[in-house]
């Protein structure tokens, strides 16, 4: 009886059983993950220590600069870039920036097949770091998308409309952000030509850098300044929001290293010690200048060092990272404090004095100081060939972030009404206070 039923049992439960199907081809710039337990586990605490940067260091540390009237503004700024620029990356940002280019963009951005992540599955990882899941690795490289534009915002404080904040937020990350980071890092064509950024020295501050000090000279001066007392109004918060950017800055440049390594390990204490040497370095010539250091001045540059090594934490020894801190502390304090004297603009925050200029030298030295003893690609360290890339990203920012403000001007429009900016933005755009 049992053999009479066997047949038939077997062809009853064929019926009902999942059918065979083959894995799904991989997409172009994907690989079969080959999963690293121990790195994957280091970046993920690397994508929580970035996203701290934004959220809540960079809102803090930009919030105590401004004055009372403006904080709620401010802080709004870094949650709307947050937001917006999360789900861009998940629409089309991830495929632009690391997708793979057909022939058409020619290594200038990436495609849309992984647009709304289409083919990205658990068991899938990127082609550059085969040992992470997809998942983890979209959302680490994410971090970086968010905190770029965040940093722009420090240059158009107290005066931009926060529709018009949105809408750059929105286009710039389409139009500057995506390509850039592509070109740089996605395969596109300045990584093939040598161009090295460990960790967005490039892709993150100078093309956040230029782009403040477009929107500074498009939206022009804060009414009142140069003759108004535009001083922080609060430096505790500013002095937190510095110290979480130092401690997220650890997954910022010791997360590049994709792996819990020796890479990463160096990266870490170069870190460190640039942030140090940059901050000594730029209260020993505010001292100078000024004849009495500021609590302000020291946080500024320790956030120049960090700025500064961002390019090269991975790629130097600590003694080279020294020196770029050293060097980062000074050339940032020109920045942020002569130039601008020098020029009259109004870059509210000093994102192009700290960001714009300490990436600029850092990515130069780079090319100076790269070590093969390091790693390898150390070998590879050439300053023209850094040269060449920063020319190529201070254009592309520069040129496509105009265009981006010139279409906010003629749609939301750029600045608040004169009498709301004197009343402040927190009421005036928000209907909030800090007193409520």
């Amino acid at each position: 009886m049992n053999r009479l039923l066997a047949a038939p049992l077997a062809l009853f439960a064929g019926l009902f059983a999942a059918p065979a199907v083959a894995a799904p081809a991989l997409l172009s710039h994907q690989a079969p993950l080959q999963l690293n337990e121990a790195s994957s586990a280091w970046i993920l605490t690397s994508t929580a220590l970035v996203l701290m940067m934004t959220l809540p260091g960079l809102a803090l540390f930009y919030g105590g600069m401004v004055r009372r009237k403006n904080v709620i503004a401010t802080l709004a700024h870094s949650t709307a870039a947050f937001a917006i620029v999360t789900v861009l990356w998940f629409a089309v940002g991830y495929s632009l920036s690391f997708g793979s280019s057909g022939a058409v963009t020619n290594g200038l951005i990436g495609g849309l097949e992984a647009a709304f992540l289409n083919g990205v599955t658990p068991s899938t990882a990127h082609g550059l770091a085969p040992g992470l899941p997809e998942f983890l690795w979209i959302a680490y490289q994410l971090t970086f998308a968010v905190i770029t534009p965040a940093l722009i915002a420090g240059a158009f404080a107290e005066r931009i409309k926060f529709s018009a904040s949105i809408l750059f937020f929105f286009l710039w990350h389409l139009l500057v952000y995506a390509p850039i980071c592509h070109q740089v890092w996605g395969g596109g064509w300045m990584g093939s030509l040598g161009v090295l950024d460990f960790a967005g020295g490039a892709v993150v501050h100078v093309n956040a850098g230029v782009a403040g000090l477009v929107a500074a000279l498009v939206l022009g001066p804060r009414h009142g300044f140069g003759r108004d007392n535009m001083a922080p109004h609060n430096l505790t918060l500013t002095t937190i929001g510095a110290g979480l950017l130092l401690i997220g800055w650890m997954g910022f440049n010791a997360g590049s290293a994709w792996a819990a390594d020796g890479i990463a390990a160096v990266a870490a204490f170069n870190t460190l010690l640039a942030a140090a040497a940059a901050a000594i370095g730029w209260t020993a010539v505010e001292w100078i200048d000024h004849k009495r250091p500021t609590l302000l001045g020291l946080l500024s540059g320790l956030v120049a060092g960090l700025v500064g090594v961002t390019p090269a934490a991975g790629l130097v020894d600590p003694k080279g990272a020294f020196l770029i801190g050293l060097v980062s502390g000074p050339a940032c304090y020109a920045g942020a404090v002569w130039l601008k004297r020098a020029l009259n603009y109004d870059d509210s925050l000093d994102a192009f004095g700290v960001h714009g200029v300490g990436g600029i030298v850092g990515a130069l030295l780079t090319g100076v100081l790269a070590s093969a003893a390091i790693i390898p690609a150390g070998e590879d360290a050439y300053v023209l060939i850094q040269l060449i890339g920063l020319a190529a990203v201070v254009a592309w920012s520069g040129i496509g972030t105009f265009a981006v403000l010139i279409l906010c001007k003629f749609t939301t429009g750029l600045r608040v009404a004169r009498d709301e900016e004197i009343e402040g933005l927190d009421y005036t755009q928000h209907g909030e206070t800090i007193h409520q």
